[in-house]
């Protein structure tokens, strides 16, 4: 199990925060609540959501080699999506805590 990814007894400066771009078909595929269920999984804290333009924005911090793991994940998404493009950018912006699903922007 993956219980030391939800040890926040000590704050790490080995945290990696990045934002997200997924393209393709990531709308009416349940992504953002796979997203939120992958995420918190790996113990990672961020949120997602939709974009106006029919991609999907996400932002994931936490220990390096999990938030690598998440973007493997969401080359993938759930199911019925199809990513045909997926962009990774590095980011300083504060997750807070937890995953969570925000508002179409």
């Amino acid at each position: 199990m993956a219980s030391a990814a939800f040890d926040c007894s000590q704050s790490s400066p080995s945290t990696k925060t990045v934002r997200v771009m997924i393209k393709g078909r990531v709308q009416g595929v349940f992504y953002r609540d796979w997203t939120v269920e992958n995420a918190s999984q790996l113990g990672l804290n961020g949120w997602v959501r939709n974009r106006r333009d029919g991609s999907v924005e996400a932002l994931f911090s936490g220990k390096p080699d999990l938030v690598d793991e998440m973007e493997q994940r969401c080359r993938r998404g759930p199911p019925h999506a199809m990513v045909t493009a997926l962009q990774v950018f590095p980011c300083n912006d504060d997750p807070g805590s937890g995953f969570q699903r925000k508002p179409t922007a």
